[in-house]
């Protein structure tokens, strides 16, 4: 047994086809194939089910590949140790963030990344937060920058900052008449939401339960940028955080944006990683670069 068959198997579940496995893991399919009837000739099992058009785990395999998983991650944290004790800043450090942030925010702090750690290879993955979280536990990820509550007790959480939601309308639009708004103000509106799935959707949810608002039921928007259009299209209003609307995002034509007075309703961003990773100091130092956003990006 070693790992690069582990590694095969692994992949060949992640996709459920041989030749697309193989192309991931840079080998042919028939060494591929054959590392991994090596690897059921040893456990003295099947695997994989092998069909015309489709391959499918066993229900041994299922419980094998998630045993690969866990060794793959162990793997891979030792290698970091070694990595970390040779230079603390430099090697590959894969982060995880979810699409409602990720280009609103890094444009801000990958700079600031580069310049305070020149050697550090940084690979970023935009999923959503249920993925986000499968793959930190798998340890396809080394972090994951991501919105509260999230993650078990195998995390660490780091708050990064509190990011305040805003209202988008067309112009025309009465409450465009004011300067800011208050929840009160949104009761029985109709606000434009994400599709099921994005941590956006249930945070707007939670505003329009205390305002008293309920989401349009007829469209749900597959990104922030096509949510953004459909207001400006007289679709209807909705809510977006404050990173959203700041430089370097320009101006959307026939979209007002207004603030919410007093307090208002936010999310709160922040870094979360495993337990046990042998990066712990490192990320705390990342977390750090990422909480020092300047004040005024996170005013309405």
């Amino acid at each position: 047994m070693n790992i690069r068959a582990l590694q095969y198997l692994v992949t060949l579940a992640d996709v459920r086809h041989f030749g697309k496995a193989a192309e991931l893991c840079f080998v042919s399919q028939p060494t591929l194939s054959t590392q991994i009837r090596k690897l059921e000739e040893e456990l003295d099992v099947q695997l994989v089910e092998r069909l015309p058009r489709q391959v499918m785990l066993t229900r041994v395999g299922e419980e094998v590949v998630q045993r690969c998983r866990t060794i793959l991650s162990e793997v891979e944290a030792m290698k970091a140790v070694a990595r970390r004790s040779r230079d603390p800043h430099s090697g590959l450090l894969r982060l995880g963030i979810f699409p409602t942030l990720a280009p609103y925010l890094l444009p801000h702090v990958i700079p600031r990344i580069r310049h305070c750690f020149p050697k550090l290879k940084l690979r970023l993955f935009e999923e959503k937060t249920e993925q986000l979280l499968e793959m930190l536990g798998q340890g396809r990820l080394d972090a994951a920058v991501l919105a509260l509550p999230a993650g078990g007790d195998q995390l660490i959480a780091r708050k990064l900052f509190e990011e305040p939601f805003v209202v988008a309308m067309p112009e025309g639009h009465p409450l465009s008449r004011r300067k800011a708004l208050s929840l009160t103000e949104l009761a029985d509106q109709e606000l434009l939401l994400l599709e099921d799935g994005h941590c956006l959707r249930d945070q707007a949810l939670a505003v329009c339960q205390l305002a008293g608002a309920h989401e349009q039921l007829d469209f749900h928007a597959t990104s922030m940028e096509t949510l953004r259009q459909m207001v400006a299209a007289n679709t209807g209003i909705t809510l977006l955080p404050t990173l959203a609307i700041k430089p370097p995002v320009s101006p959307t034509e026939n979209l007002v944006i207004r603030p919410f007075k007093g307090q208002a309703p936010r999310r709160t961003i922040a870094m979360v990683w495993r337990k046990s990773s042998a990066l712990n100091d490192f990320l705390e130092e990342l977390a750090a670069i990422f909480s020092a956003l300047d004040a005024e990006l996170l005013q309405p």
